[in-house]
């Protein structure tokens, strides 16, 4: 008994660090994207910047999944997979 709850608190605590690790490497790619000048209306531009800038923010308070949710809303609309 005490072994599963061992394990499963290490499981928590490695699936909340991997998605820290997730959030960078998602601003970036929106970032590279960004660069590159897309096609996208005023308004997609606007809402993904504050998308990117919202994701970075939820990362920097802790919030990894709202932010991965966040940064992947911002990527959908990049068309970034």
């Amino acid at each position: 008994m005490k072994l599963r709850i061992a394990v499963a608190a290490a499981a928590a605590l490695f699936s909340t660090a991997a998605l820290a690790f997730h959030c960078p490497a998602d601003m970036k790619k929106i970032d590279e994207a960004l660069a590159k000048n897309p096609k996208l209306t005023e308004a997609q531009m606007t809402e993904v910047k504050k998308q990117r800038a919202d994701g970075e923010a939820l990362h920097k308070a802790g919030k990894h999944q709202e932010s991965v949710d966040t940064l992947a809303k911002a990527m959908k609309t990049l068309d970034i997979k």
